[in-house]
């Protein structure tokens, strides 16, 4: 075709185009207002759900549904609305303006509440439902409980969406399979019976303090297939990825492929988004996952399994907060289904379940537990005195005879409550700790170089020891890589392996070698380790917090049922006083025993969980306004406020810190049993109330914190 033609044709192709927009029954302005646009003929009011976390805005919003979006605006699909347009931008009588935001579509009315003008739907995202009836009323409830908002709970249980993975099918779904052989369940007093009942379709609630070993996952494996035999679904919650792998490894054995989901990070945003997907559409049954799993829209629920839930992991850092132990029994409560609570250890909260009656306890016999447990051995500070080789070296005598006995036969674990080369230092001779004489701060010498406060900065080239005069310093705590060091020394023919933060491993060979880990980074051996260290457990004990004894225990008793049972010559060394009750409660491997004393005393104290508390915290003048306002239930006992520690800029911030730099007060607010949902709900119409009337200063609240001092 000639240039010529090419520009005759232009203004008549441009004159079709005009016409055509011209004609079109719906406009197509970007972004969509529908104006003018037929409304759906059938219930033409959607109900929204839009993601904004604020908590005065924690309600449904209706929009009217254009007859192009009928088809595709279904209950339980992601919309994008407009929102904040102002009564007076109305125009033939549809609100116009506002920004785009996204939401969730989770009902279609036919009339709507709201007497004024309504905002069309600017457009459906996607026709896929993610949001199901189920799902929406656990997500109110954690809402509710966490004294936070629905978009908040519902941004942790919808993940991003993935256009690539709604476009793929699922797999159709197998047929249930065949009720599980018991394996080594029969070592637990109920633990075939609470087999029958899942396989028949009951709804069993146990606390279960597994035995130490290899076996848990397998386990879990076997209580999701008598679940998937009834016909219903499964849901396995665990602390992290590693935990994940071995019960996914173990449902694959026990069930096969194609019957189960693994919901994890590690996977990535599309294949996760696939997985999940399957799930909600029915095509899988079974579910393990990390913290986020705990939403999982799993049909016909049957099944809901935490495992270690003293795990920090399983309590979830973004608003609320909430921690998936209390999500899943919710769970349990709503869908009428099975729960099972399992771990080596356990907690506090574990035993006011099996106290209160809600859940049985699932337990061996003390045969079993002596058969399967290690033989655990400690060493107190009237031992290290009467220790040469303590005093000389870090390690005493019985920790160096623990270690050269195991390596003969396997691996060897160690584990030290601290990461890197520990800053906190003391006096060789009468370890009083070195402070520096100008703050009274810690003297440290990070990565083994010159000796300088940790608070000013100063150095101190000539300290030396205010109690007995020596210029002598010893680390209070080594950390992990300084173990090592000192053990490869020490042990020049063996391999030395370290887990901790930067490099975690998975699993070590069952060869001797030297694995020096920190608290929940240990990796799992080949046959089980031949004998375990448990250093400065006087550190983990000390730590100014009401679980230091509960968490302690639970770290030891991890680390320990690594270690091959008494019976193969598993032996475990702790360094602590023994006659404080962790350290007991290890020898006689008792953590439920130990549990129990935790609890009673707890309540004797109203100290939580047999009381309900919330963290309320701000900068000061924040805090005191904000209590004084509260409607506090009439109970209510408010502890504090007391200033929170200044965090330094660029140093380490935890969940719930406040801005680096500035000084933050925290108040504790406590009421009896039954009062909790009232002092949830009281701090969440202050906090929508100080909200919708401009903020000020900001203020942070968080429902039952697992770390309050």
């Amino acid at each position: 075709m000639s240039s010529e033609n090419e520009k005759s044709d232009e203004p008549e192709q441009l004159a079709l185009i005009r016409e055509t927009v011209r004609t079109a029954k719906v406009p197509r302005a970007k972004p969509r207002t529908w104006r003018g646009a037929a409304l759906a003929k059938e219930l033409p009011v959607a109900r929204v759900v839009v993601n904004k976390g604020a908590l005065h805005l924690d309600q449904f919003f209706d929009y009217a549904v254009p007859e192009e979006l009928d088809g595709a605006a279904q209950p339980g699909v992601r919309v994008r609305v407009r929102f904040g347009a102002g009564a007076h931008q109305v125009k033939n009588g549809r609100r116009e303006g506002g920004r785009l935001i996204d939401g969730f579509l989770v009902e279609r009315r036919a009339t709507s509440d709201y007497s004024g003008p309504l905002a069309a739907l600017a457009d459906v995202v996607s026709p896929e439902p993610v949001l199901g009836p189920e799902q929406l009323g656990l997500a109110r409830a954690v809402a509710d409980r966490y004294a936070g908002s629905l978009a908040d709970v519902l941004q942790l249980a919808v993940p991003p969406r993935s256009a690539r993975a709604e476009g793929r099918p699922s797999p159709a779904p197998l047929p249930p399979p065949g009720p599980p052989e018991p394996g080594s369940w029969t070592r637990y007093e109920r633990g075939t019976a609470f087999l029958d009942s899942l396989a028949r379709g009951g709804a069993p609630r146990a606390v279960w303090n597994a035995l130490p070993g290899p076996y848990w996952a397998d386990e879990i494996a076997r209580a999701v297939a008598a679940t998937l035999a009834s016909g219903r679904g499964a849901l396995v919650v665990v602390p992290d990825g590693r935990a994940a792998a071995r019960v996914d490894a173990a449902l694959g054995d026990v069930l096969g492929e194609g019957r189960h989901a693994l919901l994890t990070a590690e996977a990535g945003p599309e294949k996760r988004y696939a997985q999940w997907l399957a799930v909600r559409r029915g095509a899988v049954r079974a579910v393990v996952g990390t913290r986020a799993a705990m939403f999982a829209p799993v049909r016909d629920l049957g099944l809901v399994v935490i495992w270690d839930d003293g795990d920090g992991s399983h309590s979830e850092p973004h608003a609320p907060q909430p921690h998936a132990r209390e999500v899943l029994i919710l769970r349990a409560g709503h869908d009428r289904c099975a729960f099972l609570l399992g771990g080596t250890s356990c907690t506090v909260e574990a035993a006011q379940l099996v106290e209160s009656g809600w859940a049985k306890a699932l337990t061996a016999g003390r045969e079993q537990v002596r058969k399967a447990a290690p033989l655990i051995r400690t060493v107190g500070d009237g031992d290290l005195a009467r220790d040469e080789a303590a005093r000389a070296a870090r390690l005493p005598s019985l920790a160096w005879q623990a270690v050269r006995e195991g390596l003969k036969t396997g691996p060897v674990l160690v584990q030290v409550p601290r990461r890197g080369y520990v800053p906190k230092l003391a006096c060789e001779r009468c370890r009083t700790p070195a402070r520096c004489r100008h703050c009274a701060g810690p003297m440290e010498a990070p990565e083994q170089q010159e000796l300088r406060c940790g608070w000013c900065g100063r150095g101190a080239p000539d300290w030396h020891c205010v109690a007995c005069g020596s210029n002598r310093l010893r680390a209070q705590i080594v950390g992990a890589r300084r173990t090592a060091e000192e053990l490869g020394r020490a042990f020049p023919a063996v391999p030395v392996r370290t887990s901790g933060r930067d490099h975690v491993l998975d699993s070590v060979p069952g060869r001797p070698a030297l694995v020096v880990s920190t608290p929940g980074a240990e990796p799992v051996a080949d046959g089980g380790y031949a004998a375990a260290l448990l250093l400065d457990g006087w550190a983990m004990l000390g730590r100014p917090d009401l679980r230091a004894g509960e968490e302690a225990l639970r770290r030891w008793i991890d680390a320990a049922s690594l270690v091959r049972g008494q019976a193969e010559g598993g032996t475990v060394v702790v360094v602590a006083e023994p006659t404080l009750r962790p350290v007991q409660a290890l020898v006689r491997w008792d953590p439920v025993g130990h549990a129990q004393r935790e609890l009673a005393e707890r309540a004797e104290l109203g100290f939580p969980p047999v009381s309900r508390m919330a963290a309320v915290s701000g900068p000061p003048e924040a805090v005191e306004g904000f209590l004084a306002a509260a409607g506090l239930p009439a109970d209510a006992e408010i502890l504090g406020p007391v200033p929170l520690p200044v965090v330094r800029p660029g140093g380490p911030r935890r969940p719930g810190d406040p801005p680096p730099g500035e000084q933050w007060d925290r108040a504790l607010v406590r009421v009896r049993p039954g009062s909790g949902a009232a002092l949830a709900a009281a701090l969440k119409q202050a906090r929508a109330a100080r909200m919708a009337r401009g903020g000020g200063e900001p203020v942070r609240i968080r429902v039952d914190p697992p770390d309050i001092g």
